[in-house]
């Protein structure tokens, strides 16, 4: 059961402030350093001055971020509404030339417990929770929300949005950098937050983004419990946390692949490299790079295939049997060895390359192919291994079986900005 409610949202003063698209941002773990300085340079109010702070010598970032938080709360530049709200919210984007619209709503998740309906689906960091948990403390906010999928097999989202909605003005309204138009409706009206409440009371809530963020809640939620003597109100703002909800079916929700550029430490012999690789995979060179990500799309339909980018030179990798996979990852769940991505991890980069997949310094990722194609250009120790998107049916039966994916499986697009609204926890 995802148990929801509504919140008295903090966001900016629209008495101060009439352009959203200098004051938003994305989430905190999609940011670069480069990225930084554009948001910070938009305007001294762009919400990453609170969400994530650089590294500066003799300044506590988490400290400045609640202090931040705090002094614009009290200058008013952010303000809170008077009234529990659900905020509908639409995003209205382009990918590959096709234009599309993601809507769902933005209320509070009650957080989980052993038999919770709340199902992650990725595996978390350690440094990464420590770093949410310490901002957490200092702001007494969830700043972002999580991104959570439902099935929603009675379209109760769409069928609220269209009766209740649809024709008002939105309340905020900014179209970001991506050029993706996002629209916040507010709704107030208490029969209308019963309808939304009832209708995911028999819902399992996937999380799809912030699973970090999400398990950080819990523990900050364990944490208050405890000083409290153990003892903590059913409705108390600690048992919940900052969500946004959509549909698993609806053409709106777009999954991107998250690609791998590994740095190995010396230059790798291609044509014993390739020889490794026909123990277990077809091998067949693509001449460009067009051709290339259309085939790899096209095979992905029906086949696993991995994709590969060395020396100018593109190659799809297929899978001869996946009975392999059997033999290679016995360990683990059929929903799990069925992931590409997991095939890459254990059958290349653990079985052949011997890579240690702790090893986060030499292994990056993105969602965009033409970055690694260009570094790997640059740079003779590097190679890109390229991934089609896992679907929704996978993350939904990885998450069912209780079992986790490996990090960086999924990129849901477009983000969900951060800086529109945020919730703000009740002092104890």
């Amino acid at each position: 059961m995802a148990e929801i409610k509504p919140f008295k949202a903090i966001f900016y003063n629209q008495e101060k402030f009439k352009d959203y698209a200098v004051l938003t941002c994305p989430p905190y773990d999609v940011v670069s350093s480069e990225e930084q300085d554009y948001y910070y340079n938009l305007s001294p109010y762009n919400f990453l001055n609170i969400l994530l702070r650089k590294d500066i010598p003799g300044e506590n970032k988490y400290q400045r971020s609640g202090a931040i938080f705090k002094e614009w709360l009290k200058e008013e530049i952010l303000i809170q509404n008077n009234n529990p709200a659900v905020y509908f919210y639409s995003q209205q984007y382009i990918i590959r030339g096709e234009r599309k619209t993601r809507l769902g709503f933005i209320a509070l998740l009650r957080l989980g417990d052993k038999s919770s309906s709340v199902f992650g689906h990725e595996n978390t960091r350690l440094k990464a929770k420590e770093d949410r948990l310490k901002i957490l403390k200092k702001t007494n906010a969830n700043l972002s929300p999580i991104f959570v999928v439902l099935k929603d097999e009675k379209r109760v989202i769409q069928r609220v949005f269209d009766q209740h909605i649809f024709g008002r003005p939105p309340f905020i309204e900014v179209t970001d950098k991506e050029k993706t138009v996002h629209k916040l409706w507010s709704v107030e009206d208490k029969e209308v937050l019963g309808l939304i409440q009832s209708g995911m009371k028999k819902e399992d809530a996937f999380i799809a983004d912030g699973h970090h963020r999400y398990e950080v809640s819990c523990a900050y939620r364990d944490e208050i419990r405890q000083k409290l003597g153990g003892k903590l109100p059913e409705d108390a703002s600690f048992n919940y946390t900052l969500s946004y909800f959509t549909s698993a079916d609806q053409r709106g929700l777009s999954i991107l692949p998250i690609h791998r550029l590994l740095r190995l430490d010396k230059e790798i012999d291609l044509s014993i490299f390739l020889k490794s690789l026909k123990e277990y995979f077809d091998v067949e060179e693509v001449k460009g790079k067009d051709r290339f990500f259309f085939l790899m799309e096209k095979s992905g339909c029906s086949e696993h295939v991995l994709g590969m980018y060395k020396n100018k030179r593109y190659w799809l990798l297929r899978l001869k049997n996946v009975k392999i996979l059997d033999k290679m990852m016995n360990d683990k769940p059929k929903e799990y060895r069925s992931l590409d991505v997991s095939i890459l991890n254990q059958l290349i980069f653990k079985g052949i390359l011997k890579y240690n997949l702790e090893d986060k310094d030499n292994l990056r990722y993105s969602p965009h192919p033409a970055e690694f194609i260009e570094a790997v250009d640059n740079d003779s120790f590097t190679i890109a291994f390229f991934l089609n998107p896992v679907k929704m049916s996978q993350i939904v039966a990885v998450a069912l079986g209780g079992n986790k994916m490996p990090p960086k499986s999924t990129y849901f697009y477009p983000k969900v900005l951060s800086g529109m609204v945020i919730n703000k926890h009740e002092d104890i």
